[in-house]
């Protein structure tokens, strides 16, 4: 039976690293009574972080999805990661949501995460709910919380709570709304009992609850009139107003407890079930008709068409694909087909299951808003949209972060080179932020991602699903080599006496450079009857095969020109052969004369900074040889475009992360080649003959 939409609840707990969004979520299942014992991270009983990469670290990788049940309606809870590495999977998640919860720990405050999965919500427009964890823990401070998340955002936030103590003596919260306390069983079973507010906190809980009606008034013109001519406004009145300020989003509430100890967690839930907006009540989210730039939108009601967006992918080595979608309308049954609109084809499948942690529920059908997850379909993949044929609808989805770090991956034990990107494509599938290259030039399978702790993560993956074993290694920088002036009349005879048929090629070249980005190009302009014809493609043949492997340092020559203008040939001795090794020759001869050079992958840079550490950044570029092209201001942010060679920015989101203190952000690409100055050429020239 597919659940009411207008008693479902999709709420994503999002947060800097470490604050407690797994514990809360395991907190809210315990609550709700979906589990019979609280699941902990520390000691790896969590429903929500099962993957051993998860346990190892105590970290969230993967988002995933439980729920339970609270004063009848559904909560369905999206817990996100909050590391820096993974945040792109919390951005693709949010797209299942229909509100989030914040979370920020009560000892650390606002951190840089916390500004990024801010700025995410912000831009898909969900209603917010903070909740101050850890009260229970030392150096505990609420006041500070509130003070810096209305600082740093800019936003008005309204506490519904406030903390009774705190550190040790957090006895439980003080209900701003229905003006009662709540004291809490010190055994983390989240029971609790109503008394009246302690009378030291008197002043402070006035004080509180008439800032939380001033900013509950200016969500209503009609209160606000009321409130300022000093009547007075009925619980309900405050409450109904409340209520429409939040899921609107013009109110952000406050909540604080501790998620381990289960306190004000059934404070937050309330909060969620009456307050954050069901599918039912968020704007009806647009589409495209496929093909076009044609706006349309179906309504969120069970017997719409059928529409979805897959947000996530789960490669399971035995279940095979998993693909996760939210149902924006209509209502999908088990055993039936889909159309996809972006591959354009129709997806056949048997059964749906809803997901509870690492188990899956087989559910018959499902409604709008919910989350479900179907296995093994061919050709969905994270980002497309599943749709009924009959009224065909494409959702755009949000663009992965692009990938900031790149390394060669190399298999420990030789010969399952071929599996290592086999396997690794299809982790590709379940995570989007990840890119894999082969090098044709250096040869190396290039594995680029968000971070480092992101790659290792998926070395280890690689080696728990598939059985393979890989090393990481620094990225090869793709050198090439030219020449600077034209060397003429380039004469190479090769000749070969030695019992039997002997060997004879002469060839004459003229060498130009040509201009950056042009390649090779080969002109015969043989005159008269010295070099027979038909051995021209053979000359042709020895220069193409010379170039990928250079003459100064081994690297692929490019943008050159060579002129074959005349030569001699023996009519015994000379072959095919022959020539081929005397236009190589050749080309070796003229290539040293031709003021050889090493040309350098030049990368370009957007990077993202906030205004105060904008000179430390420039600075540090100046110093890797990078060169500011331009800047723009984005808000608080200044993004700077600038261009810097590949070999000085091959670990620049490490560099970048200490100097910006984790706030900065960039996207680099391969742009084009420069000439490598002398100093550092010869380094590489060094190196190059060292490893001969």
């Amino acid at each position: 039976m597919a659940k009411k939409t207008e008693l479902l609840k999709n709420v994503a707990l999002i947060a800097h690293g470490g604050s407690g969004k797994t514990s809360l979520a395991e907190a809210i299942l315990f609550s709700g009574k979906a589990t019979t014992r609280l699941g902990k991270v520390d000691d790896g009983t969590s429903n929500f972080d099962y993957e051993p990469e998860e346990i190892k670290r105590s970290i969230t990788i993967s988002t995933s999805f439980h729920h339970c049940m609270w004063k009848k309606s559904t909560i369905n809870i999206i817990d996100t990661p909050g590391d820096d590495n993974f945040l792109s999977d919390t951005r693709a998640s949010l797209q299942a949501a229909d509100g989030v919860v914040v979370l920020i720990d009560a000892t650390a405050g606002v951190k840089v995460g916390t500004e990024k999965v801010w700025r995410f919500a912000e831009e898909q427009n969900l209603p917010k709910a903070v909740f101050v964890n850890k009260m229970d823990r030392e150096r505990a401070d609420f006041f500070k919380v509130i003070e810096e998340v209305a600082r740093t955002f800019d936003v008005k936030i309204t506490p519904l709570f406030l903390p009774i103590g705190a550190e040790d003596n957090f006895a439980g919260i003080v209900d701003l709304v229905k003006m009662k306390a709540c004291l809490y069983r010190k055994d983390a079973s989240g029971e609790f009992e109503t008394a009246d507010i302690p009378p030291e906190m008197e002043d402070d809980v006035s004080q509180w609850h008439e800032k939380m009606i001033e900013n509950v008034v200016e969500v209503n013109d009609e209160l606000m009139e009321k409130y300022l001519e000093g009547q007075e406004l009925s619980a309900r009145e405050i409450e109904e107003t409340l209520i429409q300020g939040i899921k609107t989003g013009a109110v952000i509430p406050v909540v604080c407890g501790s998620a381990t100890q289960c306190t004000g967690v059934p404070q937050l839930m309330d909060l969620i079930v009456q307050a954050f907006p069901s599918p039912s009540d968020r704007t009806i989210k647009k589409g495209v008709k496929p093909g076009s730039d044609e706006e349309i939108e179906i309504p969120a009601e069970a017997d719409a068409p059928f529409s979805a967006l897959v947000f996530k992918t789960v490669a399971d080595p035995f279940a095979g694909r998993l693909t996760i979608l939210r149902i924006f309308s209509g209502t999908l049954k088990s055993d039936s087909t889909v159309y996809n609109p972006n591959k354009e084809v129709k997806e056949k499948f048997g059964q749906l299951f809803v997901l509870e942690g690492k188990k899956q529920q087989s559910v018959e059908e499902a409604g709008p808003g919910e989350i479900v997850a179907i296995p093994k379909l061919k050709e969905t993949t994270t980002g497309d949209t599943l749709c009924s044929e009959a009224a065909p609808i494409v959702y755009k989805p949000v663009d992965a972060l692009p990938p900031v770090i790149s390394y060669a991956v190399e298999a420990k034990v030789k010969g399952s080179e071929d599996k290592i990107f086999s396997s690794l494509s299809k982790l590709l599938e379940e995570d989007p932020t990840l890119r894999l290259e082969r090098d044709q030039t250096t040869s190396d399978t290039v594995l680029s991602g968000t971070g480092q702790i992101h790659l290792e993560a998926i070395c280890e993956k690689l080696n728990r699903k598939f059985g393979i074993e890989v090393i990481l290694k620094p990225v090869k920088v793709p050198y090439r080599e030219t020449i600077k002036k034209a060397v003429k009349a380039v004469v190479y005879r090769h000749k070969k006496q030695s019992g039997g048929r002997g060997q004879f090629a002469e060839v004459h070249f003229d060498v130009f450079p040509m201009e950056r980005g042009k390649g090779f190009e080969f002109h015969e302009d043989l005159t008269g009857m010295n070099v027979p014809r038909n051995f021209v493609p053979a000359v042709e043949k020895g220069l193409v095969e010379a170039l990928p492997k250079g003459i100064v340092a081994g690297y692929p020559v490019v943008d050159l020109k060579v002129r074959f203008y005349d030569g001699k040939s023996h009519e015994v001795d000379s072959s095919e052969m022959a020539f081929k090794i005397a236009a190589i020759m050749c080309l070796k001869k003229a290539f040293q004369d031709a003021s050889p050079i090493l040309l350098e992958p030049i990368m370009k840079m957007e990077i993202t900074v906030p205004d105060d550490v904008m000179g430390d950044v420039m600075g540090d570029l100046n110093g890797r040889r990078g060169k500011v092209v331009g800047m723009d201001a984005q808000g608080k942010y200044q993004v700077i475009k600038a261009e810097a060679p590949m070999s000085e920015v091959l670990r620049y989101a490490l560099d970048l992360n200490s100097i910006s203190g984790g706030r900065g952000t960039f996207r680099m690409e391969r742009s084009h080649y420069e000439e490598l100055p002398a100093q550092f050429a010869e380094k590489v020239i060094a190196a190059a003959q060292e490893k001969e």
